[in-house]
């Protein structure tokens, strides 16, 4: 199932819907991605896994920034808890929710909700955004079913998950010497377009 498309230039667009290793007249996209030369399907093959290597930057900068946010809410939670415990009249529940009554036991915790700001939000919705876009036109990329566009989209995935996904695992050590069971912080879906 192969098509030949010209685009006013003389030489036309290789597009193929099953398998193929085309490199010179192949087209991605659109018929403006032309590739006039094996010169230009290697740029061609480089920016796709840049393109890929930047989506993971971009996962794993959505997760830190949501990491960040936690962390100034905590820190915020901590010194509004520490003002509280020195002066008995002031409010925490101004900023943290209700204040713990007097009889509370450290058997109960109280649990405070957490909401970004409308600014957080936002900034958050935008790096999901632009991550969910590259996500589909990398998608997009691989549906034309070009070995080589293919290969570079999986080298670019695994050059992303080296650099951006460091895998840090916390051991806690009891007492008795033995280890408790911990948390791997590592990102977990494999894509962003499906999960």
């Amino acid at each position: 199932m192969d098509m030949k498309m010209d685009h006013g230039g003389g030489t036309g667009c290789k597009v193929s819907m099953l398998w193929n290793w085309n490199t010179v007249d192949a087209c991605f996209l659109s018929s403006s991605w032309h590739i006039p030369s094996e010169g230009a399907f290697a740029a061609t093959c480089i920016g796709v896994v840049l393109m890929v290597v930047i989506l993971e930057v971009l996962r794993r900068a959505g997760k830190e920034y949501d990491a960040l946010i936690l962390r100034q809410f905590r820190r915020h939670v901590a010194a509004q808890r520490l003002a509280a415990s020195k002066d008995k009249n002031v409010n925490v529940a101004s900023c943290c929710g209700p204040p713990e009554p007097e009889e509370a036991t450290p058997t109960r915790p109280q649990v405070i909700t957490f909401r970004a700001s409308p600014l957080q939000q936002l900034t958050r919705s935008v790096i999901h955004a632009v991550t969910f876009g590259l996500a589909y036109i990398v998608m997009l990329l691989a549906m034309y079913f070009n070995g080589y566009i293919i290969i570079s989209i999986i080298i670019g995935a695994g050059i992303g998950k080296f650099l951006c996904d460091w895998m840090v695992h916390r051991v806690v050590i009891d007492a008795d010497g033995g280890a408790a069971a911990s948390k791997v912080d590592g990102i977990e879906d494999p894509t962003v377009c499906c999960g």
